[in-house]
């Protein structure tokens, strides 16, 4: 008789769940976030948002901490992302103002959903292109997810210091809302966190001034989100500049590097 085999499963260690657990936190704040929106407490609903995005930043960096890295996880971050930065503001914004707006206002909203489903799907495709010049990843091909749900709630966050009189416009919120959406499907370059070096002696000073930073958010965090978000834009054109240096010089390296002669023997 023929024994049969029986693969042993090897036991999960915990440090490996870890990053599948802040993406599972990330997408319960994402509906948490709607929730509090049906019940119209805007500010918990913007604030469950703000913290999936803090969320999203950390999972995939203790993932490669941790070489905890799977295709699950990248398969769970993605669907994750598009529940709290493209469905769940979406959602908040259709009820807050742009309902008034009746079929024109849903199909805004449908609008900002669907680009993040086609800046999400592009991402994930680059990921899989092995060819990619290293320089690549100092840069986002268009407004970022998590950046794009900060953005494009700022009119929200406004409404909590200056009153619903001017920024909750229907009008105002919708232009506001394709020009985010518009922005993720561009192929406009935009800073990656991954680019930015600190060099030793600016040490203390950075972290003194990311500490003030965090004072300042959390004694005024709807002045300051929003200006982050629209800093955040500003660096757009030195954004652009600064890719279209990089690959000139990468385009003059593989000149150089293709015009040198091969010794005959």
């Amino acid at each position: 008789m023929r024994r049969r085999r029986h693969r042993r499963l090897r036991d999960i260690p915990v440090n490996a769940l870890i990053p599948n657990a802040l993406t599972v936190l990330g997408l319960c704040l994402g509906l948490t976030a709607i929730r509090f929106a049906l019940l119209d407490r805007w500010e918990i609903a913007v604030a469950a948002i703000i913290a999936a995005g803090i969320v999203d930043g950390l999972d995939g960096r203790v993932a490669r901490i941790l070489k905890a890295s799977t295709t699950f996880g990248a398969q769970l971050d993605s669907l994750s992302d598009f529940l709290c930065f493209g469905v769940a503001p979406a959602l908040m914004l259709y009820l807050w103002t742009l309902q008034e707006g009746r079929a024109a206002g849903w199909a805004v909203a449908l609008l900002y959903s669907v680009c993040m489903a086609l800046r999400l799907a592009r991402f994930n495709a680059g990921l899989a292109n092995p060819d990619r010049p290293a320089w690549t990843s100092k840069f986002f091909t268009g407004l970022p997810a998590p950046a794009a749900s900060g953005v494009v709630l700022i009119p929200m966050m406004l409404s909590f210091e200056f009153g619903d009189a001017v920024v909750r416009q229907p009008v105002l919120v919708a232009f506001h809302v394709v020009f985010v959406a518009l922005l993720m499907v561009s192929t406009i370059p935009m800073y990656a966190g991954k680019g930015i070096r600190v060099r030793p002696d600016h040490v203390l000073p950075a972290l003194l001034f990311v500490g003030l930073l965090f004072a300042m958010i959390a004694g005024y965090p709807w002045y300051m989100i929003p200006a982050l978000g629209a800093g955040y834009l500003a660096t757009i054109p030195f954004s652009i500049r600064a890719c279209r240096r990089l690959r000139a010089q990468a385009a003059a390296a593989d000149a150089d590097s293709g015009d040198e002669e091969v010794p005959v023997d």
